[in-house]
This record gives C-alpha cells, structure tokens and sequence, in this order.
C-alpha cells in the first residue's frame, strides 16, 4: 500500500487514576492502519485492548488520562481536537461496536428509532430518508425490515449484533473499531457474523480494528496482527508471518493454547502464570515471570526489537533462535 496510512497511532500512553495508585494500561503503543485493512488487536483481557479502543475515540473514563502520543486519522490528531470537534468525528469517520449489544441497545425505545436518532446527529435529514437508509442499513447486515420497530428484547443476541453493526456503519465511516463483538453469541452465529463483517468491510473498502483474545478469530478477520501485553504491543506483522513465524514466546503460547481443527492433533498447552499487576508491572520485559525462555538479562533491561522485514516483535530471546542452536 502507498500514502500515508487511514490511522497511525504513536507513542500513546494512557494511565487511569484508582484510589491504589496509578494504573499504565496503555504504554507507548504504536499501529498504522491503512485504507481499507483490517488489523487485529490480540491478548489475554486486562491487556490494555479495550483501553486503548476507547482511547481512539476519546471514550475514556473519567479518571483516565492520555498522557503522551497522537492519534492520527488522516494526518489530524484526535487527541489535540476540542470535545465538540471530536463529536463530529465519532461515527462519521471512526465508530465503534461495542462488546455486548445487550447493553449497548436501549432497552425501552425502538431498535430503529435508535439507528435514527444516531442518524440525526449527524447527517440531519427528513425522517422518510431516515428510515430508508436504516432499511439499507438493514439489508446489508440481512436482518428484516420487519424489526426495525421492534424492541431489544424482540431481538436474539446474534440479531442484536448485527444491529448494533447496523448503527456503526450507519454514517459509513471510514474506520470501525470492533471490541469482542460475537463473544457472547454461539459458534455457529458468530462464524455468520464475522464473514458478514469481512464481507461488508471488503465492499465498503471500510478499514477495521478487531480487538479479541481468540487467535482463531483474529486468524480469519485479520490482514496484519498486534499482539498486546501488559499495555504493549509485544509483536507486529502480517497475519501470515504472526502465525505461521511467531517471534515472541507469548505469541507461540496463545497460539498452542488454541485447537486446531486441521492438521495433526497435538496436545493443548496452558499459559502458566497470570498477566501481572498493572500497579506493579515487573522490571525490563513484563512477560519474563511467565516466559520459559527468561534469562536474568528479561528482569532487568526492557527488551531490544527483532525484526524480519515489517514483522517485529521485541524480545531477549525469541523462541525461534532457542530452536536453532
């Protein structure tokens, strides 16, 4: 791809503000997304991932704070804009679809009416148009018009999700953020809802940022993968070379903690250890308690960055060299 990339995040650092102390839940992140990809966001929850989603919006809590970095969609800085500049840009050029549709949906008013009034906001127009780009809406997540005057509750939870995907794209922004969307929904739904999603996004020519801790997920949504830890992102590439060449030993042990339905069978292998306090990260590489290929060198200086081409990941001692000796 050439040009400068749809959205290029850098150094962001974002920090929440608890009566324990200060939390870093997003550390120096850097990412780029061009036109029309799809880059997936992966790791274990308490990671950061949703942190640093609302962080691109500018939906952080209260007592959350970013503290250095830029967020840059098409060259203007999100993190510098006023409150009310920032408003015209959530839903006309970045949205969102939020984890649970459950609670994402006003339980007493009208699923379309909802779609209308998000419509409202910003593409102000007679209530006629309105409702014919909510049965366009409609047609593209192929639910029937019939629901559009129905309530939350009349819906399933995979009609719900499409809904919800409805309302993110009803202003047709140039990039979506989608955060767990199909956890809550059964196997079958969710493999309906992500091939509807790739199929929409390929036919907009809409860029996405899939946020998941299922590698299998990430796998099929994904044009290149982010893997976070602790706040950082620890490994970059294509999503060809991220799972078929993992460099850091984090990476390989999602990846081994998750069936695969092809191949030989091989035993599943289990993470040990938990993610660590992030009011007391350890020293150098916050992976190294958990890592099997720790030296003394992982707790005491953070670790350098291996590169094969645009695949990077940043660590001491990448399984890969462990295996070539």
């Amino acid at each position: 791809m050439s040009g400068a990339p749809l959205l290029a995040v850098e150094d962001l650092t974002l920090h929440y503000a608890t009566r324990a102390g200060e939390v870093c839940a997003v550390d120096g992140v850097s990412l780029t997304i061009e036109k029309g990809q799809a880059l997936g966001l992966v790791g274990e929850s308490g990671c950061g991932k949703s942190s640093l989603a609302l962080a691109l919006l500018r939906l952080q809590p209260d007592n959350a704070q970013i503290l250095s970095g830029k967020v840059l969609l098409d060259g203007v800085d999100l993190v510098s804009l006023s409150d009310e500049a920032m408003r015209a840009y959530r839903w006309n050029r970045i949205a969102m679809v939020f984890q649970s549709a459950m609670n994402a949906l006003d339980p007493v008013y009208r699923v379309g009416d909802q779609i209308i009034e998000a419509l409202e906001q910003h593409v102000p127009s007679a209530r006629k148009q309105l409702i014919e780009r909510v049965q366009e809406l409609y047609d593209l997540v192929n639910l029937d018009h019939s629901f559009i005057a129905r309530y939350p509750h009349e819906y399933s939870g995979g009609m719900k999700q499409r809904a919800i995907i409805a309302m993110a794209l009803a202003c047709e922004p140039d990039l979506i953020i989608a955060d767990e969307p199909t956890t809550a929904l059964d196997v079958i739904v969710q493999d309906h809802i992500l091939r509807e999603f790739g199929n929409i996004r390929r036919e907009l020519n809409m860029s996405m940022l899939y946020i998941s801790h299922d590698m299998a997920v990430i796998a099929e949504v994904s044009d290149v993968v982010a893997v976070m830890y602790a706040g950082k992102i620890v490994e970059y590439g294509t999503a060809e070379e991220v799972f078929t060449r993992p460099i850091h030993p984090y990476t390989q042990a999602l990846m081994s903690a998750f069936p695969s339905v092809t191949g030989e069978k091989h035993e599943l292998a289990t993470l040990g250890g938990e993610p660590p306090n992030p009011l007391g990260l350890p020293p150098g590489c916050h992976f190294h308690p958990r890592c099997p290929f720790a030296t003394d060198i992982c707790a005491e200086q953070e670790p350098p960055t291996v590169r094969r081409g645009e695949h990077w990941a940043d660590c001491w001692n990448p399984p890969e060299e462990q295996g070539d000796d």
